[in-house]
């Protein structure tokens, strides 16, 4: 089983929230299972999460991908 942890900053985190929740089908089809997802308290405009990866190689693929990068700067 392996995990993958991200760290964004975001502007704004009910904006960024809720482009992230809309891409929740395309984590899936990356084998990516949210496991969870935090906040800085000292510093709220960084995001941290877990994803529980099924192959390695398609999540590595799915967060190169120009798409995702320009999915994250939508929010």
């Amino acid at each position: 089983m392996a995990f993958m942890i991200c760290r964004n900053r975001v502007r704004d985190f009910d904006r960024w929230k809720r482009v992230f929740d809309s891409h929740a089908e395309a984590h899936r089809a990356a084998g990516l299972r949210l496991r969870g997802l935090w906040r800085g308290i000292e510093q709220p405009d960084q995001v941290f999460f877990l994803f529980e990866v099924d192959d390695v190689e398609r999540a590595r693929a799915f967060v190169t991908d120009p798409a995702s990068a320009r999915a994250g700067e939508e929010a």
